[in-house]
C-alpha cells in the first residue's frame, strides 16, 4: 500500500482541480472535472469556474447552459449544481438513490405520499411538453389543476423546491433560462441516459477530492450519509481493480490505481488562491476535515443557514476567510502571493461582470 502525506493529497486536488496551476478550459470542463460545481448562488458558481481559468470569458456559463452543455439542476445534497449535460443523468440517478420520499418522516413532514409525488411528475412533465418554460407560480398553478392538490400549493411553490427535487432526479424537469429575477422550469428529457450512473460519478469524485472512503463520500457530497450502506458499498466493490487503498499518514483511503503513482510523485505545494463561497475544493472534502479546515475555525468557514465562506488557502489548507476587501488570517501567508491572488480575484471578477462579446 501506497504512503502519502496530507501535504501531497492537498497539493495533488490543487492539481486536479486546476487551481495550482490555473489550468481549466471551458465551464464544462471545469464543471466535469469538479464533479459539479454547487450553484445555489450563481454568482459563486460563476467564480469557482472563474478562477480556474487563465482567462475566464463573461456569460461562458450562461452560454454553455442555453447551449445544452451544462445543466443546472438539483443534485447532490439536494442543492443547485452545474452539471455536464451528458453525464448530469449519473448524477441524478445517485442524487435520489436515497429515495427519502418513501419515509414516514418526510411524508408527514411535507404532507405528500409517493403517489401524490408520481402524479406531480406526470402534471409537470405534461405542462412542460412541447419545450414551455414555466416560473415556479407557473409550474405549481399547473400542477395544482392537474392533479387538484391545492393541499400542496405552498410547498409545491417553496424556494426550497421539496417537492420538485425529486422531479429534477427522475429527469422531469431542470432550471430554463431566468426571468428577470425569476427562475424558470424546463422539461429534461433531453439529458442523454446515464450507461454507469456509479461509476461515471465515482470515477469524477476521485479524481478530483480522493482519496476518501465511501462514508465520506455520501456523507460530504453525495446525500449528507442517508445513502443505503449497502447500495453505497455496491458502487465501490463495483469499480473493481480501478480502486486501490492508500496510507494517507496512517488513515487508509481509496483512489483510482491510475492516479496513485502520480499523487506519490506531488510534492507539497505553496500556493495562495482565494475561493468564492462554497467551492467545490472545500465541499469535497468538507468541513470537518480537519486536515483542510482546522477544528476550532469551522465555525467561521461553515456559518449559520448553510452558508460556505470564501477562502483564503495556503498549501491546500484553509488559512483564513475573506469578505470583499476584508480578510480575516489564522495562519500566515506571504503578503506577496496574497497580494497577487488578490488580483487575480479583481480581474475575475471584473472579466464576469462584462457584457458577452457576439457570438463565434
Amino acid at each position: 500500500m501506497e504512503a502519502v502525506t496530507w501535504e501531497q493529497v492537498l497539493a495533488w486536488r490543487l492539481r486536479r482541480q486546476f487551481l495550482d496551476p490555473v489550468a481549466g478550459g471551458d465551464p464544462v470542463e471545469v464543471a466535469r472535472r469538479l464533479a459539479g460545481v454547487q450553484a445555489q448562488v450563481a454568482s459563486a458558481a460563476e467564480l469557482a469556474i472563474a478562477l480556474r481559468q487563465a482567462d475566464p470569458a463573461p456569460g461562458a456559463v450562461a452560454a454553455a447552459i442555453a447551449g445544452r452543455r451544462l445543466v443546472k439542476t438539483w443534485a447532490m445534497r439536494g442543492t443547485l449544481h452545474l452539471l455536464p449535460a451528458d453525464e448530469a443523468a449519473a448524477y441524478l440517478a445517485l442524487s435520489g438513490a436515497h429515495r427519502n420520499w418513501e419515509r414516514g418522516s418526510w411524508q408527514k413532514t411535507f404532507g405528500a405520499t409517493p403517489a401524490d409525488l408520481e402524479a406531480i411528475a406526470a402534471a409537470a412533465s405534461d405542462a412542460l411538453s412541447g419545450g414551455a418554460t414555466l416560473s415556479r407560480e407557473e409550474l405549481t398553478a399547473e400542477i395544482v389543476d392537474r392533479t387538484g392538490s391545492a393541499h400542496l400549493a405552498e410547498v409545491l411553490g417553496s424556494g426550497w423546491g421539496t417537492l420538485l427535487k425529486p422531479l429534477a432526479w427522475w429527469k422531469v424537469l431542470c432550471f430554463g433560462p431566468p426571468r428577470g429575477n425569476r427562475v424558470t422550469f424546463v422539461g429534461a428529457g433531453w439529458l442523454p441516459e446515464a450507461r454507469d450512473p456509479a461509476a461515471t460519478v465515482l470515477r469524477a469524485y476521485l479524481g478530483a477530492h480522493g482519496p476518501t472512503t465511501p462514508e465520506l463520500f455520501d456523507k460530504v457530497w453525495l446525500s449528507r450519509g442517508v445513502t443505503p450502506r449497502a447500495r453505497l458499498k455496491g458502487w465501490f466493490a463495483a469499480l473493481g481493480d480501478e480502486l486501490t487503498e492508500v496510507d494517507v499518514e496512517g488513515e487508509r483511503r481509496v483512489m483510482l490505481a491510475e492516479h496513485v503513482a502520480e499523487l506519490a510523485a506531488t510534492p507539497p505545494s505553496r500556493a495562495v488562491r482565494l475561493l468564492g463561497a462554497f467551492d467545490a475544493y472545500v465541499l469535497g472534502a468538507g468541513t470537518t476535515a480537519t486536515e483542510i479546515v482546522p477544528a476550532e475555525r469551522r465555525a467561521a468557514v461553515s456559518r449559520s443557514g448553510g452558508w460556505i465562506s470564501p477562502v483564503v488557502l495556503c498549501g491546500g489548507r484553509v488559512a483564513g476567510v475573506w469578505d470583499g476587501d476584508a480578510t480575516t488570517l489564522w495562519e500566515d501567508v506571504p503578503e506577496d502571493a496574497l497580494a497577487a491572488e488578490r488580483a487575480r480575484l479583481a480581474s475575475a471578477t471584473a472579466a464576469l461582470s462584462q457584457e458577452p462579446g457576439p457570438a463565434r
